[in-house]
Order: C-alpha cells, then structure tokens, then sequence
C-alpha cells in the first residue's frame, strides 16, 4: 500500500527515491568520467586521437546511460569499456622515456654493513628555474652517525596540497634529501589528476639541500616550512634505510607514481609504520598541505610553541634567498628555526 501523501512515511520514501537516484546518478557519472579519462591521458600519439577517442566514448556512453537505455547498448558500453580497463591494467612502467632533465637520472644504493654509498646525488647548480648545470655526484655516509630528520613542505600553490620530504642529518657529514617525486617526460610537468592514470613513473631524488631546497624557494617562488622531526636517532637510521632499499627497487623495478595510493606524503607514512610510528588513517595523509599540523598535534614537532607561531617561524624562504648558493646553504636556513625538542 502506498504511504499517504503528506505523510511522514510519505515523505521518507520520497527521500530514499530521491537518493537512490542520485547514487544511480553518481555511479554512472564515474562509469563515464574514468574511461574517458583513461583514454584522454594515456600514450596514444597524438593529443588530437586522445581528445577525439574521449569524447566519442564520453558522448556514447551518456547516451547509452540516459537516452537509449536499451539492455544491448549497455552490453555494447559494458564491452568498450572492459576493453578500455584490460588496456590499463596492461600498461607498464618503465625507465627508457625521454626524461624531464630534474628526474633523468635513478640514482642507486649500495652497502656494506654501517657504510653506504649512494650513487648520483643531484647538485645542480641553477641559474634559474629552467637554466642550471647538471651535476650528480656520488656520495658516502655511516648510519651509525645519522642522528636527525627533519620534514620539508613545499607549496606550489596556497591550498591543503604540497609536496612533502625528508632531509637526513649526519654528524659527520652535510644533509642528505630524500624527494619521492613523479617524472614527468621532457617539456612536461606534473599535474594531479592525469597522475591517477599511469602517466607518470616513480623516482626517488636524492639530492643535496641546496638543490632541492633552494630550486623551490629561490626560483620556483614555493612557499618551503622546515619542520625538525622529534625522532630518535635509531628510528631515523630504520627509516633511512627503508628509503636505501626502496631506491635500489626503484632502480631495478620501475614503478607508477599515483596521487592516490603512491604519493611523497602517503610513501612517507608507509615507511614510517615500518618503524613503528602510529598506523590510524588520516584525511591529512592526501590533504598533505596539512601534514604539518598533524605532525604537531601527534608530538613530532616542538610543541613548546603555539602551532602558529611554529609555523611562521619555520619559514625559510628569507633564509634561503639571502644563503644563496653558499656552501653553508644548510646550516644558514637552519639558524633561524625553533630548537629540536630533546
């Protein structure tokens, strides 16, 4: 029996119509929008093949979907769209493209026993953001004198999105950076959404701070915080050496760089479980431009100050520009910052 109009059971299933629409809706948006997608970013040649396959497959199946709505067109789109996912999940990640220069070189990690020896640091020295000369050195370190972390946010744009990595301090010798980035081809650059599509491989940058620090604050105009991480020195040199045996695999194995599942801030968490940091799921893990914050609000950071006044302070970006391309680049962007809490 139908409910009364106007009745209260009336309207509830009038709701429930109303969202069972609206999940139909969404799901048949997301049947569209991922093929699509798919077809618009993948390594077909030719930009204008990619736009036409995706727009003949976006107006197709919007037709199957709320004009035709025939059981063989759905069959017809059911196959189209299989054949799409199988072509997908085909495709594999590899080291031989023609690489963005920042990123052409995987460097690689060999070690015996307390020593380590890492091949093809990056030390550029830049000139400006797309002018600089190539140099990759190889360098030496013992485990057993790391005795810090610290953690890097750079921001690109003003949002809850940045990149996020980790600089690991020796006493014994200068910082090491360890970047997670995507490598994007030559004349290409990074972009979010078509990195959730197989279009960018994965590499682990291992460079020297006045590289990767400085190319982001003094000619990329990033907003860079410089955060040093309340960390044992034994969980420091168990996370360093989850990093070492992670670029070797890269080295050998390449990998997808996903937004998603395989990011800098989402790989910097799984590694840090690995050495027993906290396990719980935070939304801050995608939103990385918060990650700040919940390494504060866990104790990771000098909770000796009010977070805002952290922040502010851990703003190196003046630092960075009057250090220039010194030789003490690192201990000058480190002088002004809050103390790391014993």
């Amino acid at each position: 029996m139908e409910p009364r109009p106007n009745s209260l059971a009336f309207w509830f299933s009038k709701l429930l119509r109303g969202l069972l629409k609206g999940l139909i809706f969404l799901c048949q948006l997301v049947l569209i929008a991922w093929p699509t997608l798919a077809i618009y970013y993948s390594r077909l040649p030719g930009f204008w093949l990619r736009m036409i396959l995706a727009l003949a497959f976006m107006v197709f199946s919007g037709w199957v979907f709320w004009r035709a709505r025939r059981p063989r067109m759905y069959l017809v789109y059911a196959g189209l769209a299989l054949f799409v996912l199988i072509w997908f999940l085909s495709l594999r990640p590899t080291h031989d493209r023609n690489w963005r220069t920042d990123v052409a070189v995987m460097p690689r990690v060999t070690i015996d026993g307390d020593r380590v020896r890492i091949t093809d640091v990056r030390d550029f020295e830049y000139r400006s953001r797309d002018d600089f000369t190539v140099r990759y050195e190889d360098r030496e370190v013992l485990v057993s004198h790391l005795t810090s972390v610290d953690f890097i946010i750079s921001y690109w744009m003003p949002g809850p999105v940045a990149h996020t990595f980790l600089s690991f301090n020796f006493d014994n010798a200068p910082p090491l950076s360890i970047s997670i980035e995507a490598r994007p081809e030559m004349g290409g650059g990074f972009s979010p959404l078509p990195s959730m599509f197989r279009t960018f491989e994965l590499i682990y940058v291992v460079a020297d701070e006045r590289d990767v620090i400085r190319v982001r604050t003094n000619f990329r105009n990033e907003d860079v915080f410089f955060y040093p991480l309340n960390v044992p020195p034994a969980s420091s040199q168990a996370l360093f050496l989850v990093y070492l045996d992670r670029i070797n695999e890269l080295y050998k194995r390449p990998e997808f760089y996903n937004l998603l599942v395989s990011n800098c801030t989402l790989n910097i968490v799984r590694y840090a479980r690995l050495v027993g940091k906290p396990n719980r799921l935070d939304i801050r893990y995608l939103l990385n431009g918060w990650s700040d914050r919940y390494l504060y609000d866990h104790g990771f950071l000098d909770t000796t100050l009010p977070f805002n006044e952290l922040r502010r302070r851990s703003r190196i970006n003046d630092a960075a520009l009057a250090a220039g391309d010194s030789p003490d680049f690192s201990q000058l962007i480190r002088a002004s910052l809050p103390p790391r809490q014993q």
